[in-house]
């Protein structure tokens, strides 16, 4: 019994720091991919951002440029793009840097 012990402790081990990170970044990317709506900023897997502009159950239309549509599958979606802030003492808008 005892010879067992290191054996559980290896595989307890591995589930800490291999099977359960990986299944929780699974859920959380069915999560994205299921929570994706008509005019989200996103970016798929290949690192292609656009706009999307149509759903379907398994296709997303994203529009990368104007006039320019690509159709991907939703689950190539890897993550929504955060929308830029403006920072409070910025009124200008243009985003440019001042020298």
């Amino acid at each position: 019994m005892a010879a067992f012990l290191p054996i559980i402790g290896v595989f307890a081990l591995m589930w800490f720091l291999l099977i359960r990170p990986q299944q929780q970044r699974v859920r959380r990317h069915q999560a994205v991919v299921a929570s994706l709506a008509v005019g989200d900023e996103v970016v798929t897997v290949g690192g292609i951002c656009g706009r999307i502009v149509a759903l379907d159950d398994e296709l997303a239309s994203v529009e990368v440029a104007p006039g320019v549509t690509l159709r991907v599958l939703r689950g190539a979606v890897n993550g929504r793009v955060p929308t830029p802030t403006a920072e409070p003492g910025d009124s200008s808008g243009s985003g440019e840097l001042e020298a």
